[in-house]
This record gives structure tokens, sequence and C-alpha cells, in this order.
């Protein structure tokens, strides 16, 4: 009866220990960014060549995840202080610095290594990149400025071009495009999620929204700046004369219709200043880029 109980606890803090490190490589929000460097790889091929695919995926998610997890070590004492963070292993002391210091470390070399030498060089070099930054440019700013925002959003819109520049072997105007697009999109989401969680960012010294007064008229009138000219951006796919169009007339009515009721959940924002509106907003912009890019594969193919 005791073997079985210690085999029963052993297995509970085996389970326990992979779901302080789903947490700590923030899996979910991986899979997400995997997602557009997939559908970034798609739009760059006529035809799957699955290894390479593969590749891509378990490479990108690698330097995904490293890249969360050295976020957290960085703000391992802020997250104690935020109530949506303070539950993470680093503050909980479930993991170690060193042990989270250590994962990063060979997940981010495994995942470099990858796109590098399986794939091309190029695509190590943006892997790399988005990493760097990410961890030693964007994360230090948060405290000090709300230009971290601007900063992160070139991290984060690498993925979709990692994925072109993946499957093309070359880097073009159409890997640039789709960088572009998720670039403008990253501005709208995540002052959306600053404007919901605000008061929590405060908590920890993060001024995140547009301007010093937070939560204003000022604030509101950049997001919906910002998603207005995604519209445009979101259709350059279409408007660039290519001698092989991007996409075709489906991607691009989708695109507009989608931009235009995205721009109207911020003017929404904008007249109501409510954190409601900002939730909506936020939501929306999960739903937007994924939409938006599937149906530019679907269109494409």
């Amino acid at each position: 009866m005791k073997a079985a109980d210690t085999i029963i606890e052993d297995q509970n803090a085996i389970a326990s220990k992979l779901r302080d490190y789903a947490v700590l490589f923030k899996l979910r929000l991986s899979f997400l960014v995997v997602v557009s460097a997939s559908l970034g790889y798609l739009m760059a091929v006529d035809k799957i060549i699955w290894v390479d695919f593969l590749i891509l995926v378990f490479g990108g998610f690698l330097v995904t995840g490293s890249s969360n997890a050295f976020n957290q070590v960085w703000e391992k004492d802020l997250d104690k202080i935020m109530d949506r963070t303070q539950m993470r292993p680093l503050p909980q002391g479930k993991i170690q610095v060193s042990e989270a210091l250590i994962a990063a470390s060979i997940a981010g070399a495994l995942g470099i290594g990858l796109l590098w030498i399986l794939l091309n060089p190029l695509s190590g070099v943006l892997g790399l990149l988005a990493l760097f930054l990410y961890v030693f440019i964007y994360t230090p700013l948060k405290p000090i400025s709300s230009i971290a925002v601007f900063v992160g959003a070139i991290p984060g819109a690498i993925p979709p071009m990692l994925g072109y520049v993946a499957g093309s072997g070359a880097f073009g105007l159409e890997a640039g495009i789709l960088f572009a697009v998720q670039f403008m999109w990253q501005f709208p989401h995540f002052w959306a999620i600053a404007w919901v969680l605000d008061d929590d960012y405060k908590k920890g010294g993060y001024r995140l929204l547009p301007f010093k007064e937070g939560r204003s008229k000022r604030s509101a009138f950049q997001i919906v700046l910002y998603t207005a000219i995604l519209i445009p951006v979101s259709l350059l796919p279409w408007a660039i004369p290519f001698e092989q169009p991007m996409i075709g007339n489906i991607a691009m009515l989708v695109s507009s219709l989608m931009g235009i009721w995205f721009l109207w959940l911020a003017y929404k924002l904008y007249r109501s200043l409510e954190k409601k509106d900002a939730k909506k907003l936020m939501f929306a912009s999960f739903l937007y880029l994924p939409v938006i890019q599937l149906v530019y594969v679907l269109d494409k193919l």
C-alpha cells in the first residue's frame, strides 16, 4: 500500500511540475504564436514539406516558450504584487530562478538551432532577434515607459514573417507585409488589454497605455487611430500588384469587414471609456488576427 501511495505521490508531483512549466512557458500563448508562424509558412509554399513545417512549429514553440520564461524571471518580483501574476510558479517558489534560467536557455538555444541549421540561417536570425528584443529590450522597458509597447510589437510581429521566410528561404516584400499586418494589430490588441488591466499594471509600476493619465480620451483616440490604420495595412496583400497575387477578392472583402467591425468596437471604447467596451475590443482582437491570417491562406489556396 505504501509503495502504491508513493507512486501516486510521485505521479502527482510530476504532473504538478509539468503544470508549473506550462505556466512558465505560457503554453497557450506560445501555441497562438506558432499558429501565426505556421500560417505565414503556408502563405509562402505551394506544397507543404512536412519535415520543415514540423521543425518550424517545434523550433518556434521553443523560442517563444524561452522568451516567456526569461520574461517571468526578469519580472518575478513585480509578479508577486499583481493579482493576475502572483500565482505564477516563480513568485510562488514552485520553480527556482536558476532552474527557470536553465530551462529557458536550453529551450532558446535548441529552438534557434533548429530554425538556423535545419531550416535556413535567416529563420534562425529572426528567432534570435525576436527573443533578444522581447527579453532584453521590451521587458526592462515596461516599468519605464509606454514606448515598450512599440518595441514589443516588433518581436510580436516576427512570427508570420519567420514562417514565410522558413517556407520561401528568402526575405521579401511579402514577408514584410505579413509582419506589418501583425505589427499594427498589436497596438489595439495590447492597449485593450492594458485598459482592462490598468489598475493591476499600476501595482507593478507599469504604465502601458499610450498616455500617462491612463484610461483617458487621448489614449482611446490613439487606439481608434491605430485600429483605423490597420484596415489599409491588412489590404496590402491584395492591393500590391505582385506577379502572383498574395490574396484575392474574398480575403480582401473579409479583411475589410473584419477591420470595420474592429474599428467600430474601438470607437465604442472612445465614446464610453468603459472597461466593458475595452473587454469587447480585447476579445475581438483575439479573433481578428487568426481569422484574417487564415482567410489569407484559404484564399491563396
